[in-house]
């Protein structure tokens, strides 16, 4: 998965709780600033007086030991339900994701939550089962599961008990109205990239596109995009995975015509959609090259054809810092979506800590003036997609370039 936010400045507190963020900010090593309200929340403990000299001081209490399943020790229940017990990549991304939540508690100052971690096996059974269990158990919210499915389970059991959800799905159709999804949604990626190149004059949109789920959401999000960014679509094809030769004969014409193309597919893909589409004679000089967060890709960075192009990302300076963190804690380097727990922590003890437990409710997390986490600001709408703030990434020397920052609020660039 791709991943990334911004340039990472927060969003300034209203004018009344400016010195009081400033001040608890100095208080905590990552803040999570709930740009609604104003105030980064952290707790600033008091030292007791010192006893007089001849006062023997009591015993300290014995520290209970904290259950296997649970991660902190505030008196908010949080569900965490991941793909533990699965194996391969699921597993490895599902660990990764528990430290980060595991570093979110420790990093936020005054944090009054416990996580109950369920292991929900990948199954959807297993999140059923899983939601069940951290509800029963006093979970006043629930963050993840991971898949579309997995989400899909668990969000019939919490929304039967009026309880939200914040999930890792990028499929957009297991969201809705206390399911929300705090995953890196591709369509925001085409949003804030058709408009980047709309501000640099293109206007006639060419688009290949892979015949599979991922290339209905894109499609939908292109066709929708483009006129609203004052251009138009002048030709748009579907491919087979590894059969784009007819699809590429067809398109050829209107991309010859087309100042801006769009090849949202994966590493491999795009420099044979490139050699394709010199073959059937379209000149790509001077053609605005557009992808998704799955140019995100280091194999890419260096092909010729693709140096100029743009994709939406995060700010990647927020992975990079989050990631240090991370190694210098668990000894090994996070997957990319970890930010996603870290977040997700963060502000379920950013809601506890200005509201209590009845602060985990639809209201206050969809908030529309957002929140700003790892990956920059985002904010969730009702129907349970989100909004995030996204950099425009150019491909150039090997790398890649910020084009246009990521905003820094809502306010910024019309998002």
């Amino acid at each position: 998965m791709p991943a990334q936010p911004p340039d990472e400045a927060m969003t300034e507190p209203d004018t009344k709780v400016q010195t009081g963020a400033r001040a608890a900010l100095r208080h905590s090593r990552r803040g999570f600033l709930l740009m609604a309200g104003g105030a980064t929340l952290a707790a600033c403990g008091s030292m007791p007086d010192s006893p007089p000299p001849q006062a023997a001081l009591p015993p300290a209490p014995a520290v209970p030991a904290q259950p296997a399943n649970t991660l902190g020790a505030g008196s908010v229940r949080i569900g965490l339900i991941l793909p533990l017990g699965a194996s391969g990549n699921a597993g490895i991304a599902a660990q990764s994701l528990k430290n980060a939540a595991d570093m979110a508690i420790a990093e936020f100052t005054g944090a009054n939550i416990q996580l109950v971690v369920k292991d929900d096996g990948g199954t959807g059974p297993g999140a059923q089962t899983a939601a069940q269990q951290a509800l029963d158990e006093g979970a006043r919210a629930v963050i993840g599961p991971l898949f579309a499915h997995t989400v899909a389970s668990a969000g019939q059991v919490t929304r039967t008990r009026n309880v939200p959800l914040v999930g890792f799905s990028t499929d957009t159709n297991v969201a809705t109205r206390g399911v929300y999804l705090l995953s890196f949604l591709p369509q925001t990626d085409v949003v804030r990239a058709v408009r980047y190149a709309s501000t640099s004059g293109r206007r006639a949109y060419a688009a290949l596109l892979p015949d599979n789920a991922y290339g209905s959401v894109v499609e939908a999000a292109f066709r929708e995009a483009v006129p609203a960014a004052g251009g138009r679509v002048v030709g748009l094809e579907r491919y087979a995975p590894g059969q784009s030769a007819e699809a590429i004969r067809r398109l050829a014409p209107s991309a010859m015509q087309a100042d801006a193309l769009f090849l949202p597919d994966s590493g491999d893909a795009v420099p044979q959609l490139l050699q394709g589409l010199s073959g059937a004679g379209v000149n790509l000089a001077g053609k605005q090259l557009i992808g998704t967060g799955l140019w995100d890709n280091s194999a890419l960075f260096n092909v010729p054809q693709l140096q100029g192009g743009i994709f939406a990302a995060p700010d990647p300076a927020g992975f990079r810092t989050f990631a240090q963190r991370y190694e210098a804690r668990f000894g090994q380097k996070p997957v990319r979506t970890a930010t996603l727990a870290h977040d997700a922590v963060s502000l379920m003890a950013a809601l506890v800590n200005t509201g209590g437990e009845v602060g985990l409710n639809d209201t206050a997390i969809q908030n529309p003036s957002g929140f700003s986490g790892i990956d920059g600001v985002f904010r969730f709408r009702a129907d349970g997609t989100n909004q995030r703030g996204l950099a425009v990434m150019r491909i150039a020397s090997g790398g890649t370039q910020i084009a246009s920052p990521a905003p820094r609020s809502f306010a910024e660039q019309g998002i």
